[in-house]
């Protein structure tokens, strides 16, 4: 089947990406990708600096480090979940970066927990770390709660969307998805459809969920905490906003995960980008399509926060 074609502005970025970052194809490869998101990570110090507005700070529960940037005058908090496959990345990366590029705007305290990593950490350690977080941030920062996160970081906030619901909290304002990881059987069209396109392609998917959960991926033995597409109940859920690109893997299931949503309900805006592949309005912010994304997201915040 031909797939959708990338955006003309995406597309040459995707290309030199490529050139640079390919997708994963063995597990071994995981400390070479580890390696390269290390690269873009920033101290708390060079944080600091370059957002004067906010007081950046780095606070542990435990052993787990928590970012935290808050704005002069904080209208609530966006509990923000780094991606990286479940394999790679940090609350100091590229994402803690781009979050405020657009967050920062609705004068929200960013909070990202720094969780520990698959396969030497297979679940539900990654979920038990954003958990504790969440009610760090619960309980020291004031005003409502949006639960947001993009990528791996996206399943996990939609996992512990999930958990707090069935642990009757704490109360959660929103959650706030970008092109999340959600289904470990990873056979959708889109998935099958795009293996070899983009930089996270149905192979490295496949790396990602089989070193979070090893040989139960796929299987019958999946819980929804660990896979949220596998929950069998998807009531009584925040207001949720999703997006993703019309061509990468996650498209279907995000798609799918949004209709049962409002199958059960509930209250969803989704959106699908055309020409987007995964992550393209971090990687490539200049974009038409990627100011349109962010702009959506804005929107959907200050609704939901009156603002």
């Amino acid at each position: 089947m031909t797939p959708p074609r990338f955006d003309p502005e995406l597309a040459p970025v995707i290309e030199a990406l490529r050139a640079l970052r390919p997708s994963l194809s063995r597990l071994d490869e995981i400390p070479g990708r580890r390696e390269l998101n290390a690269a873009d990570a920033w101290t708390v110090a060079e944080l600091a600096a370059a957002y004067p507005a906010h007081r950046v700070t780095e606070e542990h529960v435990g052993e787990l480090p928590l970012l935290v940037l808050r704005p002069a005058v904080s209208a609530g908090v966006l509990y923000y979940v780094h991606g990286g496959g479940l394999i790679a990345g940090s609350h100091l990366g590229q994402d803690a970066r781009n979050v405020l590029a657009w967050a920062g705007e609705t004068n929200l305290t960013v909070v990202s927990p720094g969780y520990r990593l698959a396969p030497e950490h297979p679940y539900p350690a990654a979920l038990e770390d954003c958990h504790a977080g969440l009610l760090w941030t619960a309980e020291n920062c004031a005003g409502p709660v949006v639960l947001g996160g993009i990528s791996a970081g996206g399943g996990l906030a939609a996992a512990l969307t999930l958990l707090v619901r069935d642990r009757g909290g704490p109360a959660l304002a929103g959650q706030l998805l970008v092109c999340p990881m959600l289904d470990d059987r990873n056979d959708t069209p889109s998935a099958v459809d795009l293996d070899g396109h983009g930089l996270w392609d149905r192979t490295a998917n496949g790396i990602g969920w089989t070193a979070y959960l090893g040989d139960r991926r796929g299987t019958g033995d999946v819980p929804a905490y660990a896979a949220p597409a596998r929950a069998g109940d998807l009531s009584g859920l925040p207001p949720t906003f999703l997006d993703v690109g019309a061509v990468e893997t996650f498209r279907d299931e995000v798609i799918a995960y949004a209709g049962r949503i409002w199958q059960a309900g509930g209250d969803a805006e989704l959106h699908v980008w055309p020409g987007g592949f995964h992550g393209f309005d971090s990687l490539a912010p200049a974009a038409r399509v990627s100011q349109a994304a962010r702009t959506a997201r804005l929107s959907w915040l200050r609704r939901l926060l009156g603002q």
